[in-house]
């Protein structure tokens, strides 16, 4: 079961819902998303695109687009080195569409993920050397590059990063850390330890954002023209599960609002495929239907595709790549699907499932999958997850993490292993020779530190509020907070003794419960549950008998009496608006 946890940080709620034209449950909420400064609160609710943090304040920023002002003006060649998921091809669009309209002679190139791997490589600069490139600008990508950066120094090539990822480090004797950082003109990327810039967790594309609109302002060119590069910066930051804090919650917020009336006709084409042109978007929309079509070019073909589907100026065009990108996306479902089956197999009977680190070996499996599968074996088992499948070379792993584990830094202590390796604290890429995977087992799981706590799912309860006071009124006001996601997720409440009258099983695979309820002053109320309806039945059965489970769903009288966490939603059917309790957790 999750361990429940009532937040209760303290604040004067009344004074700060009056200032701020909010109600006292509202204010609490806020401070419990670790708000205490009245200027953090009111950016948070009020924020606008002129509180974005001025792009001249990130390292070397200013240096770079100086670099390239000057390159443009020589009518010299930049090629952009993005990467292949969706935060790389969102970057290298708004760098290549915000260098064109600066009036750079500017293409790109995107490694492929399976022939070139990710990130810069020797067969890229060689490649740029012989097209007789002057400039690479990377984007999403670089910081991990001293090798190749070195060799296209050597070649007479000018080199720039921008790039968000960890900066690469040894551990010296006594623990300090010595930072790596390649030998470009400009390294352009907010981690670093002595980069001024005050919010460090943006995008690869919102550092390309920033840089194009610094280039913009050097050159004297109008930088309304952003508006439409906004978008993208949007769509990278939930598609690389950036939290919604800060300025990316208002890079998002006016994103997603600019993509309800994008004039790019690609991305129009891939909303209207998706049925989404008419909806009000939502993080949702973008990381669980828009991302994974964009995603999935870059994992089954080539990113490039993506990029053609943004670049296309004819709407027949546009409608063709589009079908494509979903259709690719159908097929990764399925192969998905496959691969995390097999993992769970693969854990349950060899035992590693009780390892504090999980590492699973298919070798059969589509090595772009690997961070996919890994993301749902985390989600199942709650522990870190490796997934190795075979490369051209040796082997290739995802991994995706919990908060208590820094995955790159644990990578770090163990960089000898690898022929590879990046990331960050919640995910990682690696390249190993093939006999090394149980060595590598070994390690991380000898040293993770991690204990049954560590693994336990904490659910943080905003208030506990009886489900009556979740009126109409209290749900809009709750708008306020939109966007919901990674680090502003939708506010919990809770409730005890609640008295589950009836419930049916609905969806295509029968994965959706759906109940009616009483509390105990006899208010009923609309339930719905999209978590595991198996395990449900289970604790009822458990708890109630199976008599009791038989009666809730044959709508005769029950006993079953349980507090649940939730939040309140609106469902509109037909024009008519109804008060929706979703249930997040039970006990």
């Amino acid at each position: 079961m999750a361990n429940w946890v009532v937040m209760a940080k303290k604040a004067d709620f009344n004074r700060l819902a009056e200032k701020f034209n909010i109600s006292p449950m509202v204010a609490r909420i806020i401070r419990n998303r670790d708000m205490i400064e009245e200027k953090e609160i009111e950016k948070f609710l009020y924020g606008t695109l002129e509180d974005l943090y001025p792009p001249e304040q990130m390292k070397d920023m200013v240096k770079g687009a100086e670099i390239v002002k000057d390159k443009i003006r020589e009518k010299q060649k930049i090629r952009i080195i993005g990467d292949y998921d969706i935060d790389g091809v969102c970057a290298t669009y708004i760098l290549r569409k915000g260098l064109l309209i600066c009036g750079a002679q500017v293409d790109f190139a995107i490694p492929h993920r399976i022939y070139d791997g990710y990130g810069l490589n020797e067969h890229l600069i060689q490649q740029a050397y012989e097209d007789g490139i002057d400039t690479i600008i990377t984007c999403d990508n670089g910081i991990a590059a001293c090798e190749q950066i070195e060799k296209a120094k050597e070649l007479g090539m000018t080199v720039l990063i921008t790039d968000h990822h960890e900066i690469p480090f040894s551990e010296g004797q006594n623990g300090e850390k010595k930072y790596q950082i390649p030998p470009a003109v400009a390294v352009i990327d907010p981690r670093q330890e002595d980069c001024p810039y005050p919010y460090k967790e943006i995008c690869g594309a919102v550092v390309a954002y920033k840089f194009i609109q610094c280039l913009m302002t050097k050159m004297g060119v109008e930088t309304h023209l952003l508006n439409e590069l906004l978008e993208f910066a949007a769509i990278a930051t939930v598609g690389d599960v950036m939290p919604l804090l800060d300025e990316n919650r208002i890079i998002v917020k006016y994103g997603l609002a600019a993509i309800r009336k994008t004039k790019n006709i690609g991305l129009k084409a891939l909303l209207t495929v998706n049925g989404l042109e008419e909806k009000d978007l939502s993080p949702y929309h973008i990381g669980y239907v828009l991302g994974p079509c964009l995603n999935a070019t870059g994992r089954l073909d080539t990113a490039a595709r993506a990029l053609d589907l943004f670049d296309t100026e004819e709407p027949a065009d546009a409608a063709v790549i589009a079908g494509d990108l979903k259709a690719l996306n159908d097929s990764r479902k399925d192969m998905t699907a496959k691969g995390v089956e097999l993992a769970i197999d693969q854990l349950e009977h060899t035992g590693h499932k009780n390892d504090t680190v999980l590492v699973v070996y298919l070798p059969e499996c589509h090595e772009s999958l690997a961070g996919i599968i890994a993301g749902r074996i985390r989600e199942k088992y709650g522990k870190p997850t490796f997934i190795f499948t075979d490369g051209e070379e040796g082997v290739k792993g995802s991994g995706r993490s919990i908060e208590a584990y820094h995955m790159y830094e644990a990578l770090s202590r163990h960089k000898e292993l690898f022929t590879k390796f990046g990331g960050h604290k919640m995910a990682a890429g690696l390249s190993l020779i093939s006999n090394n995977v149980e060595t590598f087992r070994h390690c991380m799981n000898a040293d993770s530190n991690l204990t049954p706590k560590d693994f336990q799912e904490k659910i943080q309860i905003d208030i506990p509020m009886p489900m009556r006071f979740a009126n109409l009124d209290f749900i809009n006001e709750l708008s306020l907070l939109e966007p919901f996601g990674t680090g502003n997720a939708k506010p919990i409440f809770a409730q005890k003794n609640v008295h589950f009258l009836s419930g049916r099983i609905l969806g295509k695979n029968r994965n959706v419960g759906k109940y009616v309820v009483e509390d105990e002053q006899q208010n009923r109320f609309d339930v719905i549950y999209f978590g595991d309806i198996q395990a449900f039945d289970a604790y009822i059965s458990e708890q109630y008998g199976l008599e009791q489970k038989h009666s809730l769903y044959e709508g005769k009288k029950t006993k079953i009496s349980l507090s649940i966490c939730y939040y309140p939603d609106i469902n509109e059917y037909r024009g008519m608006k109804n008060i929706q309790i979703v249930m997040k957790d039970f006990q």
